[in-house]
């Protein structure tokens, strides 16, 4: 992992970012990291929140904040507020998300019985494609060993379950963040994922046109996809948990950490 100072890339256009963390610090969203997200708009380049956040929080993301659109549970939808319209894409329809809510329901039983300081996320009452268990938000922090637990649950019932910095998400179906990037790029972008990942099929750290912030181990699949990827310091303590590793890191953590960057690719723009 390189530090911000070294990108040199000029034509970042787009840039797809995680939220709890990277630009969240203590779970608050600070002056200086939403005014980034501003900046990024007043210059030309896109942003689109990926996480794993509920769809309740993304409807109001999609209308308020300076974005392009977001991705949220982790890649079960998009949500993109333009002409003043809300577009909605699922992965699924209304029929199977509820069947797997159902199936949901049986791990949340067996997580609340088994790990003791657990907790489903305040969120959950927002959620409509998975099911995410609190260890450091209002809970915890658990130790790894129980967070392992939580996660062990999820794939004995059939499961895909993601590490965030403070949740594990789980779900049914074969999707994630970066599947639904893909489709996002596809279907309101205008181009394949690829075609600006690695232009002219040049491959490298920091080559992309497109950029991807992250701080966690379930924005692993994004470090590893994308050519220009970043992460804020806080990376740092789930390093032992990484195969795949972003190309750039920030010195500082949090929302910090995401204006640091954001500085580097509005100097580059200039």
């Amino acid at each position: 992992m390189k530090p911000v100072s070294e990108f040199k890339n000029s034509e970042v256009h787009t840039v797809f970012t995680d939220i709890d963390d990277t630009l969240t610090d203590e779970g608050q969203l600070h002056a200086s990291a939403y005014e980034s997200l501003w900046r990024l708009k007043s210059a030309g380049i896109k942003v689109i929140p990926v996480t794993g956040r509920p769809a309740g929080w993304c409807e109001m993301i999609a209308r308020f904040w300076p974005v392009h659109g977001v991705i949220g549970e982790n890649g079960g939808f998009y949500f993109r507020y333009h002409d003043r319209k809300m577009k909605r894409h699922f992965v699924f329809d209304e029929k199977t998300m509820k069947e797997n809510r159902d199936r949901l329901e049986m791990v949340r039983y067996e997580v609340l019985r088994n790990v003791r300081g657990a907790a489903i996320a305040s969120d959950q009452f927002s959620r409509l494609m998975d099911l995410a268990v609190d260890f450091a938000e209002d809970v915890g922090p658990l130790p790894e060993t129980e967070i392992n637990k939580i996660v062990s649950i999820f794939e004995k019932h059939g499961a895909i379950a993601k590490v965030s910095s403070i949740h594990v998400n789980g779900w049914f179906g074969k999707y994630d963040k970066l599947s639904m990037t893909k489709e996002y790029c596809k279907r309101e972008l205008g181009f394949e994922f690829e075609s600006e990942n690695s232009p002219s099929g040049i491959k490298g750290p920091g080559l992309g046109r497109m950029a991807f912030c992250g701080d966690s181990p379930n924005d692993e699949p994004m470090f590893e996809a994308f050519q220009t990827s970043f992460a804020v310091a806080n990376i740092v303590k789930f390093e032992s948990r990484l195969k795949n590793r972003p190309a750039f890191v920030a010195s500082k953590e949090g929302g910090n950490g995401f204006v640091e960057i954001v500085d580097r690719l509005l100097a580059l723009k200039k």
